[in-house]
């Protein structure tokens, strides 16, 4: 028995205007997801508790079948797991993501896709001007990087009442209202506050048309404890995603990171590489997850046009020949489901349901004909609590719309 999960990242979304009144992934040609469909069943799952912020890290976990109100710590140590970066017991990671603030807005969250070299060489100066003992900057990918706070007796910089804000809510947004709150606030601030002008004294970094103005520090936390998936599904899995926070929960969890020549985490991805390593994934190991970022990008930029295309790839490079293996190769099952929804209209993510589907043995078909949450809406398979699913798709029971 083999089984596959891929995740269109942020692909939920509201019908739009410009399509007619349509969401994207009814607009979008995906004749293999739509066969999915009609091989199997089609149903809704809430991924993310309304007591917690919409992200994938809160998300890909529910999707996974680990409940966030209990194991979910913060965005911030996954990427530190990713990146091989050990916590102790009293350590900290905090998300630090290189940004571009223009007239008190939030012009990009991503310093206009910042390249590899130029944000490592930022984050060394980081580490060199701002570093100490106990405060360590990480490179990681992009505008994606970290900063660790080193414990050891001292009491700890933060609590439950640490509020920080992810720098994509805030895209064309004032960013006053987003800045960090509660204990430790002042420390993360004058960390940002400080980034400033060593950003902009950085020769390279101010010519670029988005240079990096800053820090932004959010999505803190501690090392969770999760539970090993082999033992407590009874399955090997592999990841294959571009994305750190999707590689730290897969190196928690046990799975394989399998890396794919080509994954950007963007538009630009090398869709039909993660399709043919996820194929071969599957050659030694029970489950593959491929994660595309693609989608959620499109939305955060705003992008409808971006957003269906991505969607196309993903059905025609991913989903298709995946299909076309498992059904060849005997007894499986495949899901396809995002983990949150991400709007065009609003360039961030939100709460609710979102559409899934799945096929393969011993789930009967429910006459569904396409996949789109409006199709989903109409299943009567529903999971209030999203990490229901995984139990329910990894389980040897039948499953019936």
């Amino acid at each position: 028995m083999k089984y596959a999960l891929i995740i269109p990242d942020g692909c939920a979304d509201e019908p739009q205007p410009s399509l007619g009144g349509r969401t994207p992934l009814q607009a979008a040609r995906t004749p293999h997801m739509d066969e999915v469909a009609r091989l199997g069943v089609v149903g809704r799952a809430d991924n993310v508790p309304v007591s917690m912020p919409s992200g994938s890290d809160v998300a890909t976990m529910s999707l996974f079948g680990y409940d966030p109100l209990v194991f979910h710590t913060g965005r911030a140590p996954l990427e530190a797991a990713a990146q091989g970066i050990a916590l102790g017991a009293e350590d900290w990671a905090i998300r630090c993501n290189f940004v571009t603030i223009a007239q008190g807005l939030m012009q990009s969250f991503t310093a206009g896709q910042i390249p590899n070299d130029l944000a490592r060489e930022l984050v060394g100066l980081l580490q060199r001007e701002l570093g100490t003992r106990r405060w360590e900057f990480h490179s990681g990918v992009s505008y994606r990087n970290l900063l660790v706070y080193r414990g050891g007796g001292e009491p700890s910089p933060f609590d439950s009442s640490t509020h920080t804000t992810p720098p994509h809510d805030l895209t064309d947004h004032p960013v006053p209202p987003g800045l960090p709150r509660g204990t430790g606030a002042e420390l993360l601030l004058d960390f940002m506050r400080r980034s400033a002008p060593l950003l902009e004294g950085h020769g390279l970094n101010r010519l670029r048309s988005q240079p990096a103005t800053q820090i932004w520090l959010w999505g803190q936390g501690r090392r969770p404890a999760l539970q090993n998936f082999q033992q407590r599904f009874g399955v090997t899995g592999a990841m294959i995603t571009a994305v750190d926070l999707l590689r730290g929960l897969a190196a928690l969890l046990g799975w394989t990171n399998i890396v794919v020549p080509g994954a950007t985490g963007y538009l630009d991805t090398d869709y039909a590489a993660k399709g043919r390593y996820a194929i071969d994934a599957l050659r030694r190991h029970d489950f593959v997850v491929v994660h595309v970022e693609a989608t959620d990008e499109a939305s955060h930029e705003g992008h409808v046009d971006q957003k269906i295309e991505a969607l196309e790839r993903i059905d025609r490079d991913i989903v298709g020949p995946l299909l076309a293996h498992l059904r060849d190769q005997g007894d499986y099952r495949l899901l396809v489901s995002p983990d949150h929804p991400t709007f065009l209209r609003t360039k961030t993510h939100s709460h609710g349901f979102v559409p899934f589907t799945m096929c393969g043995r011993g789930i009967a078909p429910d006459h569904a004909t396409a996949y789109d949450e409006v199709q989903a809406s109409r299943g009567r398979l529903e999971f209030p609590q999203g990490c229901d699913l995984m139990p329910r798709f990894l389980a040897a029971a039948p499953i019936a719309g």
